[in-house]
């Protein structure tokens, strides 16, 4: 049942926790995610506790707990400002929604609570009397880099359709082959993933995406998954790009994008979705070469559709946008031209609209690839240099405001942010012109020649 030879450091809270309820007749370990990290030498991320005694027992060893789960068996065991989840041995009943057990039942059995859980290498469990348990091989598939389902994987995806997303995820961060059965299982019910809301959907993609391998989302749509919440992504897959510049299909252009940027979720979401909208503007001239004109205006508004049918924040959402939005625009090598990309992209979206445009590139052929990173390298630099000038860039950073141009005559309202944004123009062109007097000037002249 336990492999003597592996020792796991418990953080001294959770060696605590386990200690208390050994003493009062339980049994205890750390089990699951936190257990699997400590033998790949990782700091896990939280420690969960499972336990013979029931939540009520927990709760009377323990001075401060919370009901964080009380019906499913966990009570939140509080250990100066951190929390520890403290679940009893459970059997889960039937799952008829495919998300949650209709009930559970407590057990006495270790064996009972590990054998309902996903995957062998989630599957163990380690105190340090009896060392680590693991029924299910877990540790030998971790020392052969699989991940494979406890038991049938059939019965497992059909408990909990998410785990479908969450063996592509632990493949990704884990760097594991998924198992041929468990593989099989998700091609068989991947449509199921429709049971799921898409704020656990949206959990699980940020996470595969900011992996290690983020690339292995092609997973979720060798299996049909992305049918379900992406079908623009399955497009993006069937578009061939017969172009000098790329050797891929929009998909896999966006799946080798992936791979050249930091795991940013923001940053890695516009990296999947920044050619969204290429299908819907592909076309073929006389010579049989394909284009796609408007295809990042188009894209930014199909990805805004998209993550706010994934149930994404606004801020998030904002910003993918805009990197999509502003991802295929030529910027200028003149510091004015610069000015202006700052402007109307948003300061916040530097440096990272930098680093999605050098992913795009190196996503793409090598037809003028050093030309391409050689105006990057100058767009950089000139960057750089703007920002080192503390040039105004906004409306904010004017050296005049809509009050300062009423007391010289401008009428409030629209014409009035007109206005502003005429001043701005000239400013962007030309820094040296921000003083309050030529700005004043330059206002007085635009409004006698009629400006309201």
């Amino acid at each position: 049942m336990a492999r003597e030879l592996e020792r796991i450091r418990l953080p001294l809270q959770v060696s605590g926790i386990i200690k208390t309820l050994q003493a009062a007749g339980f049994e205890a370990y750390a089990v699951g995610g936190c257990v699997r990290d400590s033998l790949l030498g990782r700091t896990p991320d939280d420690w969960d506790i499972t336990t013979s005694a029931k939540p009520r027992q927990v709760k009377a060893l323990f001075a401060r707990t919370v009901d964080t789960g009380i019906a499913h068996g966990t009570v939140t065991v509080l250990q100066g400002r951190l929390g520890y989840e403290v679940t009893t041995y459970r059997i889960d009943g039937a799952y008829e929604d495919g998300r949650h057990p209709k009930d559970v039942t407590f057990t006495a059995s270790l064996a009972e609570d590990l054998k309902r859980r996903d995957f062998t290498v989630n599957a163990m469990a380690y105190n340090e009397e009896e060392g680590l348990v693991d029924l299910f091989g877990g540790r030998e598939d971790m020392e052969r880099g699989l991940l494979r389902c406890v038991g049938d994987p059939m019965e497992r995806f059909a408990e909990d359709a998410l785990r479908m997303m969450r063996a592509v995820r632990f493949s990704a961060q884990l760097d594991y082959v998924i198992e041929k059965d468990t593989m099989e299982a998700i091609r068989t019910l991947s449509g199921t993933l429709s049971k799921i809301s898409a704020e656990r959907i949206r959990t699980e993609l940020v996470k595969l995406l900011a992996s290690g391998h983020p690339e292995r989302f092609r997973t979720c749509w060798e299996t049909g998954m992305t049918a379900v919440f992406l079908p623009e992504f399955d497009r993006m897959m069937e578009t061939g790009q017969n172009n000098p510049h790329h050797c891929y299909s929009v998909g896999e252009h966006a799946l080798c994008t992936l791979r050249w940027v930091r795991p940013k979720p923001a940053l890695r979401l516009a990296a999947l979705l920044h050619d969204v909208g290429k299908p819907e503007k592909k076309s073929t001239d006389e010579t049989g070469v394909d284009h796609f004109y408007g295809h990042a205006q188009l894209g930014a508004e199909m990805t805004r559709k998209i993550m706010r049918r994934l149930k994404f924040d606004n801020d998030t959402t904002d910003r993918v946008v805009r990197l999509v939005r502003e991802h295929d625009r030529k910027i200028g090598l003149s510091a004015a031209q610069m000015r202006r990309a700052i402007n109307r992209a948003g300061e916040d979206l530097f440096p990272d609209l930098f680093d999605l445009k050098e992913a795009d590139l190196l996503a793409q052929s090598d037809y003028l690839r050093v030309e391409k990173r050689e105006e990057l390298a100058c767009l950089r630099s000139l960057y750089g240099k703007v920002k080192e000038e503390g040039d105004c860039l906004s409306l904010k950073g004017l050296a005049v405001t809509g009050r300062d141009l009423i007391s010289v005559g401008a009428s409030p309202g629209p014409g009035l942010g007109a206005l502003l944004k005429e001043l701005l123009e000239l400013v962007l062109e030309d820094p040296s012109c921000n003083e309050k007097q030529t700005l004043l000037e330059a206002a007085r002249s635009r409004l006698a020649d009629g400006h309201s």
